[in-house]
């Protein structure tokens, strides 16, 4: 219960502000610019987490840092919601953001902790829950704030999160011995100071980070930018382009049911890697080709490319064989994958207005997912980032 609720408020905040920043303008003064910075936070202060997320559970242990990202959850929500002006908006966003982005960070370790045997699954379901927390504030919003408001739509999602912080703080409480004694299985750490120096010698925790930033750059340069570039070479209306958006939104659904489990059984899950860059390529090509034709199975192709993402998640559990390790090399992964990730909406902005057209910007994300070949390459091989590290160190 302690995972599904925490999975349900890790995107919570992403999409709930952009479809009622109409009515919010009402009340604060919102312009293109504050709405972009704030569209640029989940990208940002994700990567942000990714270095700090693993310090902090050092210190203090995986499940009292997760009370502490739910509470920061919660004031984030409430004071975004309650703000009168567009500073408190920001920061209440940041804050829940980072609550977020440190759940993102812990909840592989934490599968890997009480679900060793089960991780495929475990990792299918919370990534389901994750992508449900994503569409729902996005439904909900407008109908909300049509009702009851703006601010209760945005501050509704904190009543989840205080729903998320009990049983955690009930685990925390009854189960503080058995935790501190789990702490210690005797297992080298990845988790002193030097981690980040260490883990950039592991091929694996390089190969992971490249498939986290490619999935990541393509995603979040499609949310951004899919619709204009259909609109111009596709001739699709604003309400095609924003169903195909939805599909694109769609397709990784059941793939990141099944990617995790695969990953568990497969000898090799450097194919599901290789799988993803080929269904990246191929729709990047049609719509480099023939745009106009079956776009939608173009779309559908490219949405069916992020399938990287989830087995990213489960790869961080079976290439580690302590939580302590997991927690380190999530935050790593993810840490560098994110903020690479985020450069993708200006990439291809930048390059669509120094030539005027979209081929130069597609053929960008074409070769950017072509690299992933390099990790599905290192990840086929077995092993686990401990083992890696102790051959460096013996050489």
């Amino acid at each position: 219960m302690a995972i599904i609720l925490l999975a349900l408020n890790l995107r919570t905040a992403v999409a709930a502000i952009s479809p009622i920043a109409d009515q919010i303008g009402v009340d604060i003064e919102l312009t293109s610019v504050s709405l972009g910075l704030i569209g640029m936070l989940p990208p940002v202060l994700f990567a942000t987490a990714g270095f700090i997320a693993p310090v902090i559970a050092r210190r203090i242990g995986l499940e009292a840092t997760l009370v502490i990202a739910l509470s920061v959850m919660v004031v984030g929500h409430l004071s975004r919601s309650l703000t009168d002006g567009f500073l408190g908006l920001f920061l209440g966003s940041a804050a829940a953001l980072v609550g977020m982005g440190m759940g993102n960070i812990l909840l592989p370790p934490v599968v890997k902790r009480y679900f060793p045997d089960r991780i495929g699954v475990v990792t299918a379901a919370y990534f389901t829950l994750m992508s449900v927390s994503t569409a729902v504030p996005a439904l909900l919003a407008v109908p909300i704030a049509d009702s009851l408001g703006w601010r209760l739509s945005v501050g509704v999602w904190s009543v989840l999160a205080a729903m998320a912080l009990v049983p955690w703080v009930a685990l925390l409480i009854g189960h503080r011995r058995a935790l501190s004694a789990a702490a210690e299985d005797g297992t080298p750490e990845l988790t002193s100071p030097g981690v980040i120096t260490r883990l950039w010698r592991s091929p694996i925790a390089l190969a992971l980070s490249l498939s986290m930033a490619v999935s990541s750059l393509s995603a979040y340069a499609c949310f951004a930018w899919l619709p204009t570039i259909l609109g111009d070479i596709a001739g699709t209306t604003a309400a095609e382009a924003g169903a195909l958006l939805a599909l694109f939104s769609l397709a990784g659904f059941p793939a990141g049911i099944i990617a995790p489990i695969l990953v568990q059984r497969l000898r090799n899950p450097g194919w599901i890697v290789q799988g993803g860059v080929v269904l990246f390529v191929s729709g990047y090509l049609g719509l480099l080709l023939a745009p106009t034709a079956i776009t939608w199975l173009w779309v559908l192709l490219v949405g069916l490319g992020p399938i990287l993402f989830p087995v990213t998640l489960a790869l961080i559990n079976t290439r580690t064989t302590s939580t302590q390790n997991s927690a380190s090399l999530s935050g790593f992964v993810q840490g560098i994958g994110y903020t690479i990730g985020a450069t993708g909406p200006l990439l291809v902005g930048l390059l669509h207005e120094l030539t005027g057209g979209w081929t130069v910007p597609i053929v960008a994300l074409l070769v950017v997912c072509l690299t992933a070949i390099v990790a599905g390459i290192v990840l086929a091989r077995p092993g686990t980032v401990e083992d890696e590290l102790e051959r460096h160190e013996h050489r």
